[in-house]
């Protein structure tokens, strides 16, 4: 196996272990996390018990186009759609206006209950005839009612009153009474079942009610791109729920349909105001076209323009035939002035219209003939002849008579028709104005028709929308209630008492962990210093056996310290001198237990055959003393050190009678110089002199960070064991200890846990603290 493959397997253990020793921490408290849980299962049980059960019920709708209704094909809207904003439908159904009148509808100012021994749950209507006597806007306040059914009637309590107004014969209709309801029971026997029932009435104000309402009920999307609204409300009645939901449905329904007919009704109403002055003003054109008709001879313009043309032309054609019959007269008068007229024959049918002179000419060319005649066979002289020819001349005479009286007569005539033609032309030549001013009026008199024509179709459009409106919404269901209720939901709250028996203890342990900066065992240890060894974890001993004075003991106290024992040897440095080692008992602060591992290592080393002296070189507290049932200020080290007459081995005790190799020397009377004596070279002395006599001595020396007695006397030793203490030593004094190694201040050093296990610090103390000792030299 490669380094790589090494180290992989290596960090997967070290994973596992850290698992392993998390879940082994959070196990040790197994017993509060089964109280936990039986508490949380047990308060689940309660809440489920004495929790009112509450009803969910739901409708859905859509929101119609309200843009659409009835529109006649010639409206210029008809393919246009109005877009539905689906968050302003919803404000307008949650508007205080819409709840208040579903809330007017259903009278949900009266709430109805059945108190229980343990419950008051609210339901849809009493079990007997209720009717309210008061309108909504006399209830000011909040009121409440408590009825009884008893076997002689009703007992009606207002509020916490407790004087009862009482009802007979369940029908207040015969009972004089001030209060705002009527109760009725059909019969005795209807009301047998409901006997030793109690039922509260509870009136609210009607904004009270309405805010309520409003804050009960929830209005949403049902999802995106829907163009249809759910509607939800819970209560502990599911049938008051449907019947609230149905309520305002049916509101806002009606609501938008009297929108709409609001609107149709007031179109109405202003095209028949629209109509009034729309026909006064077609009156008053229609009269000022009559009057410039009339005033200017006409019907119609193009018809009196064609007529005026005609008569104009009729005129000119007149004229010009009066002319025709002058010039023909004037010829017919040149030919009879001829020298040779009376013989000649005149022109007939030349076109003469008058009748009178063709007459005569006809005449007068009779006579010619007759002439004619006779003078070829009686010849000039003949008197036929001179009397033919007086008679021409007379007929001739008449001829120019006639001429002359026609002619004047054509000339009379001439000048009417000049005339009536220039007044026929001056008519002609007028007709464009006419025709304009009459136009304009026309014009504003079709403006007016057409107005008149599209108010009347929209009329027609808003009358056909008010007769047939739409409804504002498609109901796609009506309110339904669930099944079971949704609060509480039994499986979900035994759930979450389930997880909250799991997570208050474990969040109580980890905050417990997280925020106790005191180490544990060996890993917060080995975290902190490296690798520097660890001799042993030593369990905590509960009781106050804290001595193990039998050499041949079994107990787990024993078997620790004697592996801590065994330990020892492997951080002492090898020699091959047979002089003792000197082993010192250290700590960093009071109550780590130095002093109870330094008792129990030399009885540990002892119950192996080895001599063994126990120091108590803790000159400000010492502590041995009370292992041994020994006074405090006994002859000790401290007499030893001050007193250079005195024999260190005249003060040695035996503590145990089981430990023949085990010795003791006390720290003697408390100095005020420790600091001067264990630095004056007779405690170097004993120590060389306890070598040669002893295997072990194990000397217990004063906490390292509050005094420098142990750091002076340092040198003397073989190796050093550093107390640490589960769940009493700091995490950060660590680095305090890791500094003294780093820098040789202590040979060899190991560290010793102790109280491995253990929840709390037990409760013995050195009394230490910063002000340790006793303000003498250090």
């Amino acid at each position: 196996m490669n380094q790589d493959q090494k180290s992989m397997t290596a960090q997967k253990n070290d994973q596992g272990e850290v698992i392993k020793s998390e879940i082994i921490k959070y196990l040790r408290y197994w017993y509060w996390f089964a109280i936990c849980i039986v508490l949380a299962l047990l308060g689940a049980y309660l809440y489920l018990r004495y929790t009112p059960n509450i009803y969910s019920s739901t409708a859905k709708i859509k929101i119609l186009d309200k843009g659409k209704g009835l529109e006649l094909p010639s409206s210029a809207f008809v393919f246009n759609r109005s877009n539905i904003n689906l968050e302003n439908e919803i404000e307008i159904i949650k508007s205080y206006r819409i709840i208040e009148q579903a809330v007017k509808q259903l009278d949900l100012t009266m709430g109805f209950y059945e108190v229980g021994n343990v419950l008051t749950t609210e339901i849809n209507q009493f079990p007997f005839k209720f009717v309210k006597t008061i309108p909504n806007d006399s209830i000011s306040n909040y009121r409440q009612y408590r009825i009884e059914v008893n076997k002689n009637g009703f007992n009606v309590f207002e509020g916490a009153s407790e004087n009862a107004t009482l009802i007979g014969n369940y029908n207040s209709y015969n009972v004089a009474h001030d209060l705002p309801f009527e109760l009725q029971f059909e019969n005795g026997e209807a009301a047998k079942p409901y006997l030793g029932h109690s039922y509260l009435l509870r009136l609210s104000p009607l904004a009270g009610a309405t805010r309520k309402l409003k804050g009960a009920l929830n209005v949403s999307m049902l999802g995106k791109g829907s163009d249809l609204l759910k509607l939800s409300h819970s209560s502990q009645s599911w049938t008051r729920s449907e019947r609230t939901l149905n309520a305002v449905i049916d509101v806002f329904n009606r609501d938008g349909i009297n929108d709409r007919q609001q609107i149709s009704k007031r179109t109405i109403d202003f095209i028949d105001e629209r109509f009034k002055s729309l026909a006064m003003e077609l009156d008053s054109i229609e009269v000022d076209i009559k009057d410039f008709k009339r005033s200017n001879n006409f019907i119609n313009l193009e018809s009196d323009a064609e007529v005026s043309l005609t008569q104009q032309t009729m005129a000119e054609g007149q004229v010009f035939d009066v002319e025709n019959q002058l010039i023909i007269t004037d010829l017919l008068e040149e030919t009879l002035g001829a020298d040779n007229a009376e013989s000649d024959l005149l022109p007939a049918n030349i076109g003469i219209g008058d009748n009178n002179i063709n007459g005569l000419i006809d005449q007068y060319n009779e006579l010619v003939l007759q002439r004619d005649n006779f003078a070829v066979s009686g010849g000039e002289n003949n008197p036929t002849i001179k009397i033919l020819n007086d008679k021409l001349k007379n007929v001739k005479s008449n001829i120019n008579a006639s001429i002359d009286s026609y002619k004047a007569q054509l000339n009379a005539s001439k000048q009417q028709l000049v005339k009536r033609n220039q007044r026929y032309a001056g008519q002609v030549s007028s007709l464009p104005l006419k025709e304009k001013l009459m136009r304009s009026r026309i014009r504003q008199q079709e403006i007016k028709q057409t107005l008149y024509l599209f108010l009347l179709q929209k009329r027609e459009e808003a009358a056909i929308n008010l007769a047939i409106t739409e409804p504002s919404i498609k109901v796609v269901e009506y309110a339904l209630s669930s099944g079971g209720p949704i609060s509480p939901n039994s499986r979900n709250i035994y759930l979450m008492a389930l997880i909250a028996g799991l997570a208050v203890p474990f969040a109580a342990i980890y905050g417990f962990n997280l925020l106790n900066t005191k180490i544990k065992g060996k890993n917060d240890v080995v975290n902190s210093v490296g690798d520097i060894p660890i001799l042993a974890e030593l369990p905590r001993i509960k009781g106050d056996k804290l001595v193990f004075d039998n050499p041949t003991d079994r107990s787990v106290q024993s078997e620790a310290f004697r592996i801590l024992s065994a330990n020892v040897n492997y951080i002492l440095p090898a020699t091959d001198s047979d002089q003792g080692k000197v082993i010192y008992c250290t700590s960093t602060i009071k109550g780590e237990g130095k002093t109870y591992v330094g008792m129990n290592l030399s009885l540990a080393l002892s119950s192996i055959n080895k001599k063994v002296l126990l120091i108590g070189a803790d000159l400000r507290n010492p502590q041995i003393h009370s292992y041994v049932a020994h006074e405090k200020n006994e002859v000790g080290l401290s007499n030893f050190l001050h007193d250079d007459s005195s024999d260190w081995k005249a003060a040695i005790i035996h503590g145990f009678e089981k430990h023949p190799n085990h010795d003791i020397l006390l720290s003697g009377s408390i100095p005020p110089n420790p600091t001067q004596l264990l630095t004056n070279g007779r405690f170097e002395q004993l120590i060389t002199e306890a070598r040669a006599i002893y295997d072990y001595i194990i000397v217990d020396t004063a906490p390292t960070i509050l005094v420098t007695d142990t750091l002076l006397i340092s040198r003397l030793a073989d190796a050093t064991i550093y107390l640490v203490r589960a769940d009493y030593t700091e995490k950060n004094l660590l680095e305090f200890s890791k500094g003294l190694n780093n820098a040789g201040k202590l040979k060899n050093m190991a560290y010793v846990i102790n109280g491995v296990g253990s929840s709390k610090a037990y409760g013995y103390s050195y009394n230490y603290g910063y002000g340790y000792g006793y303000g003498g030299n250090e």
